[in-house]
């Protein structure tokens, strides 16, 4: 049989009402996690300054380091020299700043009398040049390295000679 349209209506207003219900507690479920949501991004900001702080110490304690190790390593022989690189030019463009590289590396070889191969029970001496030097022969590209270049050339207790870009060049 069918419902009276007055009952029909009725159940229709109680399904409305318990949708606004839902609806109601659904939107208070979604304020509440805004305010732990303010509480995290509050959390994350101090945890910021936090790490920011520690960031800064960090540096500062690599820094302090990094200064204790040039001063702890024992130099054993230190020069300056003016590697001329004129050679260079002599060879066709695109390929002028590699063997700058190639002369500067000889050169050092040659003055620091490094030795590469090893002999009884010793290990062979390396030979490392700093990125500032090679910075400095491709400044100008691979056409026009330097004419020539200052250097610093350190060699310490360890055999290591390590080539450094001269202080105001």
């Amino acid at each position: 049989m069918e419902k009276p349209v007055d009952e029909i209506t009725e159940e229709l207003e109680k399904e409305e009402e318990e949708l606004e219900e839902t609806e109601e507690t659904e939107e208070l479920e979604s304020i509440v996690p805004e305010e732990d949501e303010d509480e995290e991004l509050e959390e994350e900001e101090h945890l910021d300054e936090e790490e920011e702080e520690e960031f800064l110490e960090a540096g500062e304690k690599r820094r302090v380091r990094k200064e204790k190790e040039e001063l702890e390593e024992d130099i054993v022989e230190e020069r300056f020299y003016t590697i001329p690189l004129r050679k260079a030019w002599i060879s066709t463009r695109k390929k002028r700043a590699p063997r700058a590289g190639r002369i500067v590396k000889s050169f050092v070889l040659k003055h620091m009398k490094v030795r590469t191969e090893a002999e009884e029970e010793e290990e062979p001496e390396k030979l490392v040049i700093d990125n500032e030097v090679n910075e400095k022969l491709w400044s100008r590209g691979i056409e026009k390295p330097p004419r020539k270049i200052r250097v610093r050339v350190i060699k310490d207790k360890e055999g290591v000679v390590t080539v450094l870009l001269a202080e105001g060049d």
